[in-house]
């Protein structure tokens, strides 16, 4: 007998509901290779404080790269350059990125802001993000977290898409914004 109905289900496995997986199907684990398991043993055995350190190492060396090469004095198309500006001519959504670093770490924010205001903007927030995260993870410490909804991310990555066009259009007062 055929069962009709709002319930019935027609399909090849008339035993599982709509969506779930068939009954008695199992799939092997997926065995890691070398690379993988070389990190996955380094990850277990090292400290807590290991990864924010890292994290805090890779933040450091983009400071220093800022510092050294000195972007505010190099030619627009000294190396390294971004490559959506070199091939197209545009500003892409991070151009200035680095001079605003470098202003900021100079401590001045006007410039920085000039530069890239979105970035300058986002620093606080990005670094109170950083550290409440290092400080739970390296000290267990509990830091009151940021709590960003998606729909707070989803309007600013929107503003800075609406930020990256603009800065592109060619006539006056969006030519103000050129980097």
């Amino acid at each position: 007998m055929h069962a009709s109905g709002p319930h019935a289900h027609h399909g090849p496995y008339p035993e599982r509901a709509a969506g779930a997986w068939p009954a008695g199907v199992a799939y092997p684990p997926v065995e890691p290779d070398r690379f993988t398991r070389l990190v996955l043993r380094l990850h277990a055995r090292a400290p807590r404080w290991a990864v924010p350190l890292a994290a805090l190492g890779c933040v450091g060396l983009g400071m220093a790269y800022a510092l050294l090469s000195d972007p505010t004095h190099s030619d627009p198309d000294a190396r390294p350059t971004c490559l959506l500006k070199l091939t197209t001519g545009l500003d892409c959504p991070g151009c200035g990125g680095t001079r605003a670093l470098w202003y900021v770490l100079h401590a001045d924010l006007p410039a920085a802001a000039r530069h890239h205001f979105l970035f300058v903007f986002s620093l606080p927030f990005l670094a109170w993000l950083f550290v409440s995260w290092a400080g739970n993870r390296a000290f267990g410490w509990r830091l009151p977290e940021l709590r960003i909804s998606p729909r707070v991310i989803g309007g600013f990555l929107a503003l800075w898409l609406a930020f990256s066009v603009a800065r592109n259009l060619p006539w006056a007062p969006f030519t103000s914004l050129y980097v």
